[in-house]
């Protein structure tokens, strides 16, 4: 199979549509149609199922997405790392992280290391948790900065800080003028949580359960911000990381004096893939920080 026609297997695979991929790849829909038909003939099977115009991936065509992914992703490792050996200030860096750390903690890394190292260049994935391990384990992103830590057995992990968790309140709320409270005091308010599996959900998740809480979530937000908006709206209160900046002045963030009530933000990576020079130096560069 030839590197190319992965790489437009790929998009044809996420538009499921010969026209939309064609016009994406920059080449016309036979050329596609029988870069189709030659993957089709090696691996012996139909990739799609064919319904109208339309394609829809089929179970086939899934296991080999998921090992195309895998393939390009080496390839561009591979490259990467090549490239580095012959310029150790050159390269790429495919970095994945939070949505929660995109106002501060990585602009400001970014920055610092880019004044160091202004040839090396950088990939930015935003994103959950949850999709940043797997970008890291289908070789997507070299390297994220995520909470909690992913399973160790195959990630590698640095710790670069612990922040503390709060309760946003309303202002004028009855807890809001409290300088610390437990979570506890507020087990028969409404929650504003974030969807299931954030990571700061699932670290939600275990403070009630150690709280004996049974929440009323009366809505789940795929952001912190719109946590925030809707705590300040009245809509409930929410557990969120004590904050840095930018917040919401009509919201009032009280200490949690739980003590599991914190959240361990570190840089992970793939213990069985092989990081690039660059790779290796960001990530020395954010241990040390």
């Amino acid at each position: 199979m030839h590197l190319e026609e992965l790489r437009w297997f790929v998009v044809l695979a996420d538009t499921e549509h010969v026209t939309e991929a064609a016009a994406e790849l920059g080449v016309s829909q036979p050329t596609l149609s029988r870069a189709l038909t030659r993957l089709e003939q090696e691996t012996g099977v139909a990739l799609f199922d064919r319904v109208g115009r339309r394609l829809h991936l089929n179970e086939y065509g899934r296991i080999l997405l998921e090992h195309a992914r895998r393939g390009i992703a080496e390839m561009q490792t591979a490259t990467d790392r090549i490239a580095a050996l012959r310029d150790p200030d050159t390269g790429r860096v495919r970095l994945a992280f939070l949505h929660s750390l995109a106002n501060w903690y990585v602009p400001e890394q970014l920055r610092r290391f880019r004044e160091a190292a202004p040839g090396i260049m950088f990939d930015l994935f935003q994103g959950p948790a949850h999709e940043i391990t797997q970008r890291l384990a289908d070789g997507s992103s070299d390297i994220g900065i995520t909470s909690p830590r992913p399973d160790p057995a195959a990630f590698g992990w640095h710790r670069l800080y612990v922040e503390r968790l709060c309760l946003a309140v309303p202002a004028g709320h009855r807890l809001a003028a409290r300088s610390r409270v437990s979570l506890s005091a507020a087990a028969d308010e409404p929650f504003v949580a974030l969807e299931k599996p954030f990571g700061l959900r699932l670290l939600t998740d275990d403070l009630w359960a150690e709280a004996g809480i049974d929440p009323d979530i009366v809505f789940e937000a795929s952001e912190i911000p719109t946590m925030e908006g809707l705590v300040a709206a009245g809509f409930g209160v929410a557990v969120v990381p004590v904050p840095r900046d930018g917040t919401e002045a009509r919201v009032v963030h009280v200490p949690l004096t739980n003590n599991r009530a914190k959240r361990e933000v570190g840089v992970a990576w793939h213990r069985d893939r092989a990081l690039a020079p660059p790779t290796q130096r960001f990530r020395q560069f954010l241990s040390e920080g």
